[in-house]
């Protein structure tokens, strides 16, 4: 018998590849070998689930973030970088249509995923974009507001754009490198890419 980490995170699997409104507790029970009631004791339903599910999925997300940017916190720039490699990773199983499905059936459950994006991703990149301009990393006329609505906000929107999704023809590397990387190359210093050529050419 799987424990409850196991069975949030093969539960979130499916809404993340079905959707979260077309994957029912009948399927869920099936997929896994047990019945209906056995899920009702822990849970008092769907909802329930994806949110507990959900919620496992960010704090895991959230440590790796916080993990990669301490390690390159004297380089804030390689740290952006990185966030955004692991948040292109944790996208890449979303199915386009399930955030959609959640902001329309489950708005509290949604809501959580936005804050974390607003209040949390969102404000450390911006405060790493402005630490590397006062380090010299950035370009001072670089409004870091702007770009960062530009370039790296609601970066699921773009990839999981209706009629393209962009995992089907790209590899994560080649979109972290046409999102970010050259984004960042644009507005960097020519100093700071003199040091960080090795990493921008490899």
């Amino acid at each position: 018998m799987i424990n409850k980490d196991q069975f949030l995170e093969f539960a979130l699997s499916k809404f993340l590849k079905f959707g979260s409104k077309r994957f029912t507790i009948d399927d869920l029970a099936h997929e896994l070998g047990i019945s209906k009631k056995t899920i009702y004791k822990n849970f008092t339903g769907k909802e329930q689930i994806i949110k507990e599910s959900l919620a496992a999925f960010l704090t895991k997300l959230r440590s790796n973030i916080y993990e990669c940017v301490e390690k390159e916190k004297s380089n804030p720039i390689l740290a952006v970088i990185s966030i955004y490699r692991i948040g292109l990773d944790a996208l890449k199983s979303f199915n386009p249509t399930f955030l959609r499905s959640l902001k329309k059936y489950y708005p509290e459950v949604y809501k959580m995923f936005s804050d974390f994006r607003e209040n949390e991703v969102s404000v450390l990149v911006k405060d790493l974009l402005h630490s590397a301009q006062e380090k010299g990393h950035l370009r001072k006329d670089v409004n870091i507001k702007l770009t960062y609505e530009l370039y790296y906000n609601r970066m699921e929107d773009i990839l999981h754009a209706a009629p393209n999704n962009f995992y089907k023809d790209f590899t994560l590397e080649e979109l972290l490198n046409h999102l970010i990387i050259n984004n960042i190359r644009g507005i960097a210093t020519k100093s700071y890419l003199d040091k960080n050529d090795a990493f921008f050419l490899s």
